[in-house]
């Protein structure tokens, strides 16, 4: 009778045997795709808590045992502000599913916290800021995030429903602050279904979102939420019933997009109009 596994283990056998399909397939299809990871690369993984960042973590290492392509990943954990008790639980994921992550700190809540306007931008332009930093330090040409199938469509959506925009969340992109490093998105074609399952299916407990800053924006007076994504993952739940491939259709959509149809349109900063053509 062979050695029982330990929970690390498991989750990266579930990974690679139950979730193949659903999880490593559409991981490496992306990468290969995109063309997100590359020989000699070092990446720093930056790991929030949540259940997205804790599978990324835990695909990348086993990228790392498999693939053929040279490349050295650091795992970072940033604090912003959390309390105590996440922290403990991250550090405490991070053990049992040996992941070894560095943890640095930052005050980048109580700063975000004492903006007159837009908290929540200053905040994500902040962690987006020292994660690039960190990274730097240690070497790294590229950050991954863990964003996934799903954060990439409701993202569309709501810059076209709140922001008058239309744009997207690209797999790859490079710093406009930081010279030669790039953000990759690993997980761009995973559904988040497919995570919650594995998460579940190996008994794991992450975070949830753990800002204070979204609980104070995202409650109105009477203690119901606001949140525009909630809105839309609601909208999509919805037309799901009459059009199960709904999902698939907004992805694809933003890989099809037609210049020519526009009357006018941004790239690399400088708005364009369709009269150049007349």
């Amino acid at each position: 009778m062979g050695r029982e596994l330990a929970l690390y283990e498991k989750a990266e056998r579930s990974i690679i045997k139950k979730y193949r399909k659903e999880i490593w397939n559409p991981f490496i299809i992306a990468l290969k795709e995109y063309r997100l990871i590359n020989s000699g690369d070092k990446i720093a993984v930056c790991i929030s808590g949540g259940k997205d960042s804790m599978l990324m973590a835990k695909l990348i290492q086993q990228l790392q045992k498999y693939s053929e392509v040279p490349f050295e990943a650091e795992y970072l954990v940033m604090n912003p502000g959390y309390s105590t008790e996440n922290m403990k639980k991250i550090e405490h994921n991070a053990d049992i599913l040996n992941i070894p992550i560095k943890v640095f700190e930052t005050n980048i809540f109580d700063v975000a916290d004492k903006a007159v306007k837009n908290p929540c931008y200053l905040c994500a332009r902040m962690r987006r800021g020292w994660l690039y930093k960190k990274a730097g330090e240690l070497g790294c040409n590229k950050i991954a995030l863990g964003h996934h199938f799903n954060d990439v469509i409701e993202t569309t959506l709501i810059g076209m429903f709140y922001g008058s925009q239309l744009q997207s969340m690209p797999p790859m992109l490079h710093s406009t602050n930081f010279e030669g490093m790039q953000l990759i998105r690993p997980m761009y074609r995973i559904y988040e279904s497919s995570v919650i399952a594995w998460q579940k299916y190996n008994n794991l407990e992450f975070i949830q979102c753990a800002c204070r800053l979204t609980e104070k924006a995202e409650l109105t007076s009477d203690g119901t939420s606001i949140s525009k994504r909630q809105e839309v993952k609601e909208l999509i739940k919805r037309l799901k019933k009459t059009n199960p491939n709904i999902e698939k259709s907004i992805f694809n959509s933003i890989h099809s997009v037609c210049l020519d149809t526009f009357p006018r349109y941004k790239s690399d900063g400088e708005e364009h109009s369709f009269l150049e053509k007349f």
